[in-house]
């Protein structure tokens, strides 16, 4: 039987789309609702954010939800996950206000389906009747993400707070992956762990595409060499950051105008004599889409990278390294492949000073090309996933 009506459990609504967890998220809901399913997303919102739900949306209450903007609530956050035997990113989103509206809705509609994104909510799953088809969405292999933050990690505490919290998200992972009847994740090797616990044939890789508000459609003039964006609070972002200035840029000409945006790099005001730091740029993809070439220099994470996507979208050329690519399986003149930080600085280079416009719109058309595809793709997958229905480990004890 064809699912119709869809439960969406997240952690923050993701109609602003302001991180790259929220452009999955909300790419997901998308296809979900494009392919003709009824979907009710259920979430909070960031407080004093002043978000308007969409009608298909249900906020479960305001609350702040990056650490930075949580002052003693974090205190209270892992005081509760203590207590509670929760990892603190999933504590900070453990609610009985959720757990009420959740129960509320079971009660009241008949859920064909019922989505689970991320695993910092898996303690929803024991309130979900099994009449209902459960769907894990796994941005990532989360424990892996916290398990290097424990390795790089100097200070005592720091190190305790990230082995606590590795060893208890990987538990949240394995349960809910075991509980779900199928796990979506974004990438092949993200798959590749998921079908460890549970078998290949419960765990689907829906490979994200980018919106279609993010493809430049028109020419865009460039505005300057190299272009590089991101949200650099965010750990990872920021390590490749310092990473390139410190490693590449020396090897750079400073001739080769740089223009950086993003929030978070305002260390970077001043310091070089051809950089400029933009800070936000309204427009991402026209920032991209105005640099000769993209440098993605990301050395850590899971999952797939968003603003990788992005950078596909705009049409320019792209230099990165090998863990920008992850989950992008396209072979293009366009995108070049480096982790050494000469190499990485030479394609760079080879890049701005072979660049003309016949090239730039040859590059344009193959990953626009591959865009159309991606996109059709995903649709597809959703479709072809959501309506089928693999045996879960409850059913295969049934049988016995």
């Amino acid at each position: 039987m064809t699912a119709n009506r869809v439960l969406f459990l997240t952690t923050l609504l993701p109609g602003q789309q302001t991180s790259g967890g929220e452009v999955a998220s909300q790419a997901f809901i998308d296809g979900l609702r494009q392919n003709g399913y009824e979907v009710s997303v259920i979430g909070y919102t960031r407080k004093g954010d002043g978000y308007s739900p969409k009608p298909y949306e249900q906020v479960v209450e305001e609350r702040y939800i990056e650490t930075s903007k949580a002052k003693t609530q974090a205190i209270m956050w892992l005081v509760w996950g203590i207590l509670l035997g929760l990892p603190y990113s999933a504590a900070k989103y453990y609610s009985k206000a959720y757990i009420r509206l959740v129960k509320s809705l079971l009660r009241t509609y008949q859920y064909d389906v019922v989505v689970i994104d991320h695993s910092q909510l898996s303690w929803l799953a024991k309130f979900i009747e099994r009449k209902a088809r459960l769907i894990f969405i796994a941005h990532n292999v989360e424990h892996e993400i916290y398990s290097s933050h424990f390795h790089n990690a100097s200070n005592p505490l720091a190190k305790w707070l990230y082995a606590r919290e590795a060893d208890l998200v990987k538990i949240l992972e394995s349960g809910l992956a075991k509980n779900a009847s199928e796990v979506w994740t974004l990438t092949e090797e993200d798959a590749g762990y998921f079908s460890g616990i549970e078998g290949k044939d419960k765990v689907k890789v829906l490979a994200l595409p980018p919106g279609p508000e993010k493809t430049v459609e028109e020419s865009v003039k460039k505005r300057f060499d190299i272009g590089l964006i991101g949200s650099w609070t965010w750990k990872f972002n920021e390590e490749g950051l310092q990473w390139f200035f410190k490693f590449i840029y020396p090897e750079l000409s400073e001739q080769v105008s740089i223009h950086v945006a993003g929030k978070g790099a305002e260390w970077l005001e001043g310091k070089y004599p051809n950089v400029s730091y933009e800070g936000f740029v309204p427009n991402a993809q026209v920032f991209m889409a105005q640099a000769k070439v993209v440098a993605l220099p990301i050395l850590g994470g899971s999952g797939i990278q968003i603003k990788t996507l992005d950078a596909l979208a705009s049409g320019s050329a792209i230099v990165a390294t090998p863990q920008s690519m992850r989950g992008i399986s396209l072979s293009s003149s366009a995108i070049q492949v480096a982790e050494n930080p000469k190499d990485f600085a030479n394609l760079l280079l080879s890049e701005v000073h072979d660049w003309n416009i016949e090239k730039s719109e040859h590059a344009a058309k193959v990953t626009k090309d591959w865009v159309i595809k991606r996109r059709s793709q995903f649709l597809h997958n959703i479709a072809s996933s959501i309506d089928y229905h693999p045996r879960t480990t409850a059913d295969m004890a049934k049988s016995h």
